[in-house]
């Protein structure tokens, strides 16, 4: 049986950087009140009407397909993780594909909507790929334009000023090399709290899920007219809910636990890491974990500073520019972690 390994990474980021006092132009927020709660000073926010999730996640491919030293023709699969695709569907994956000029030679394409959790499920799915021998060299990408989707009022306060744009991808190729590449992947969810960090309307949801279905303006139609409502748009709930001290609870208690659960699956202990990247949620968040695990400043890269919350492209991202920092060297435990909407959480560890 083959192991899989990350033959090449990448990353983008948009050029236009947008700080906290930016904001503060258009809600109710201060560089203060974010930074402290957050840890976050500036995001990056892709051009409108000419960048998208797809067209940011082309230019972290190409780095990363470069860096693997393949023809982008020798690509077999692709797995896109995002939350903010460019349509309802078709999914990112095969836009992507037609994006690269690899449309000819016709190779699979899946989207995984796991939001934050997103990388690590793309990651673990295209591991268990490689292992069966099914494919050889396998395109993994994480790619977000949260921009287009915020409400940019102090009503959406508390979700704007996390969230920013960017791009990571890696291709995982097939390896022989005994006690290398990915040695695990743990992935776990619970749903009993789905509707705690969530984006329901608009959906096909007819108001299922909630009591006060008369919130959302159905009208009484025999059909259609339940997707979007005037009174959805009205009563702005068409943008992204978070109740975040119930998520951040959530968030510290499950990372330590996927992050050892991984470590005692293949006898390792924590100390062994190197270097952990955390998926960016908040710096507060990577900062418990890491007194609880015992890393030292150096062995854990944190850059939501500078980018905020990319969700799916948080951590390929971060891994990108740690590798790209001379931080992760050949031998090194590199250890993924990750939590949120879902609640999805999961790890990996990697023999790089």
């Amino acid at each position: 049986m083959y192991s899989s390994k990350i033959a090449g990474i990448g990353h983008y980021v948009p050029q236009q950087v947008v700080t906290n006092n930016d904001l503060s132009r258009y809600m109710d927020t201060t560089d203060e009140w974010v930074q402290e709660r957050t840890g976050i000073k500036e995001r990056r926010y892709g051009l409108r009407h000419k960048e998208t999730t797809t067209t940011m996640a082309v230019e972290a491919a190409k780095i990363a397909i470069e860096r693997a030293g393949i023809d982008k023709n020798e690509l077999d699969f692709i797995i896109f993780a995002t939350l903010s695709p460019d349509y309802y569907f078709p999914g990112c994956g095969v836009l992507l594909q037609r994006a690269l000029g690899i449309s000819g030679n016709t190779c699979g394409a899946l989207d995984i909507r796991n939001q934050c959790s997103g990388f690590i499920y793309a990651l673990s799915v295209a591991d268990q790929f490689i292992r069966t021998g099914m494919y050889k060299n396998i395109l993994v990408v994480g790619s977000e334009m949260h921009s287009m989707g915020l409400d940019f009022s102090t009503r959406g306060r508390n979700v704007t000023v996390i969230f920013g744009d960017g791009a990571g991808a890696a291709v995982l190729q097939a390896s022989d090399r005994e006690g290398s590449g990915v040695l695990t992947t743990k992935l776990h969810a619970d749903g009993t709290h789905a509707e705690m960090l969530s984006f329901i309307s608009p959906g096909c949801h007819g108001g299922y899920h909630d009591e006060d279905k008369e919130k959302f303006g159905f009208p009484d139609d025999e059909y259609g007219g339940l997707f979007i409502t005037q009174k959805m748009i009205d009563d702005h709930l068409t943008y992204p809910f978070m109740d975040g001290q119930f998520v951040f609870k959530m968030a510290v208690q499950k990372f330590p636990e996927v992050i050892n659960e991984a470590l005692e699956s293949v006898g390792l202990k924590k100390e062994d890491i190197n270097m952990l990247i955390p998926h960016q949620a908040n710096l507060r968040i990577s900062q418990f974990v890491q007194r609880v695990l015992g890393l030292r400043d150096d062995q854990v890269w944190n850059n939501i500073q500078k980018y905020g919350n990319t969700t799916a492209a948080s951590i390929p991202i971060a891994l990108s520019e740690a590798w790209e920092a001379g931080k992760i060297k050949e031998g090194d435990l590199v250890c993924l972690a990750a939590f949120g909407s879902g609640f999805t959480w999961g790890s990996a560890l990697i023999r790089w």
